[in-house]
């Protein structure tokens, strides 16, 4: 790698050309979820409230495993540029070893946690459907995890169009298998045959529809791992102890963030059923919205990453600060975009998700607070993948939990429960809690890089 620095404009064409294939394949992941919510929503007030509630649970859970594959990112882009591949690819078994460990003992307290709730008096009266759901969607977690460790060769060795490819199978398979087993075959018309006789399963069909969309997404990136050429033949695939340690070291502050982060909104939601179930629908629905725009932000935040890592692998920290400052410009810009998207059709953005009449007055100013967090929540998601590149992951965890629960959740708890501005204030709470955070990532980039980043295998 040259430690040439290139201009402003080449490095913003270059991490583009990077950043829009995993943005796509991030925002095709937000987008499943975005399909579930449009679909079961024309199920009923009470399955979206269930699929809300699940799906929060689901992911404050899965969250911290998803943080603890991405300590494989700085290992994989840094060995990429130190042009060391052969150790890139042994890095891709190890934390394919990880994934499917953490997969499997996390996905065992999804299952049963919420079978022990009755036990402690807490019963609501989608408890039922809440099981459902859940039961299908923790086999899913393994699948995942090994999902994200394989973007993250993939994304490093600059080999993104897999990932575009598993988006689109991934989410034009799941819109079908969404409406099908939802609403059973009985929708379907004659010619589909056998398809007809598949009966309707409401909230547990859309888990299974997400389960079997993560077997076939991660099959397609397994494949395409083979396209990356190794020099000097096939690295050994056995477990390395240190090797797993060290992804869980750079790992576990990631996923704790990471946790800290989804922990909130998943509090949030929980806070929002509290006051009904109209304020959870609302809630899912706006934060729908709000996680399709992230996952661009943090498809750009990977982007750069990946870019800040491979300098830091060659030792060029000037060129890692320029990587990293176009990354938050970027992240800033698109999402001053969707910023103005929500608050310009905030009623038409609710229709189309087939918003219920009921929750239609909760779900449009919601949309209005999310366009105020957009530019914070990007800037946030950029700042959290600048620092991972440069193997600077526990600031970003000390950074989340101070912005979201010294900050966020008391202006939430204050706004929403003691002025009663209801789920308005705790949606102003997360504003909040976003900007806190987004300020102290850009203020530490922007102080690490004009000293020397180093190696975390140096």
């Amino acid at each position: 790698m040259s430690a040439s620095i290139p201009s402003r404009r080449e490095e913003f064409r270059e991490l583009w050309k990077l950043a829009l294939p995993i943005a796509i394949a991030q925002a095709g992941q937000s987008l499943m979820s975005f399909v579930d919510t449009a679909v079961v929503s024309r199920a009923g007030t009470q399955a979206l409230a269930a699929v809300g509630l699940s799906t929060a649970v689901f992911f404050a859970l899965s969250s911290f495993a998803m943080g603890l594959m991405m300590g494989v990112d700085p290992l994989v882009s840094q060995a990429f540029g130190a042009g060391n591949a052969p150790r890139a690819r042994v890095l891709l078994w190890q934390g394919s070893y990880l994934a499917l460990i953490v997969g499997v003992v996390l996905a065992v307290p999804l299952m049963v946690v919420p079978r022990l709730l009755p036990l402690f008096g807490v019963e609501f009266a989608e408890l039922s459907l809440f099981q459902d759901y859940l039961d299908w969607r923790a086999p899913s977690l393994p699948l995942m995890l090994l999902f994200i460790n394989t973007r993250s060769y993939l994304q490093a060795a600059a080999l993104t169009r897999p990932l575009v490819v598993a988006t689109l199978v991934a989410n034009v398979f799941n819109l079908g298998a969404d409406i099908l087993l939802v609403f059973g075959g009985g929708v379907l018309p004659e010619w589909c045959g056998p398809l007809r006789l598949i009966p309707a399963m409401g909230v547990k069909g859309s888990a299974i529809a997400t389960l079997l969309c993560s077997v076939l997404q991660w099959a397609i990136v397994a494949w395409a791992v083979r396209q990356v050429p190794v020099p000097g033949g096939m690295p050994s695939v056995r477990p390395v102890r240190s090797d797993i340690l060290q992804a869980l070291w750079v790992g576990v502050p990631i996923g704790l963030h990471i946790a800290a982060e989804v922990g909130v909104f998943s509090l949030a939601g929980v806070l929002a059923r509290w006051l009904g179930p109209e304020s959870m629908s609302a809630h899912q629905i706006a934060i729908s919205f709000g996680s399709l725009s992230f996952t661009v932000a943090l498809g750009i935040g990977n982007a750069g990453s990946v870019r800040v890592g491979w300098a830091v692998g060659a030792r060029n920290t000037p060129l890692a600060r320029l990587s990293g400052l176009m990354a938050f410009a970027s992240g800033a810009g698109f999402m001053s975009l969707s910023a103005l998207m929500f608050a310009l059709f905030p009623r038409q953005l609710a229709e189309f998700m087939g918003t219920p009449a009921e929750v239609m007055p909760l779900v449009v100013p919601l949309l209005m607070v999310c366009a105020v967090f957009q530019i914070s929540d990007g800037v946030q998601g950029v700042g959290a993948g600048v620092l991972r590149g440069a193997g600077d992951t526990r600031f970003t965890f000390y950074a989340n939990m101070v912005g979201h629960y010294a900050v966020g959740l008391p202006v939430a708890l204050l706004l929403g429960f003691g002025l009663k501005l209801g789920v308005f204030g705790i949606w102003w709470g997360l504003c909040a809690g976003l900007t806190a955070v987004a300020l102290a990532l850009f203020w530490r980039f922007h102080r690490q890089s004009t000293g020397t980043f180093q190696p975390l295998e140096a």
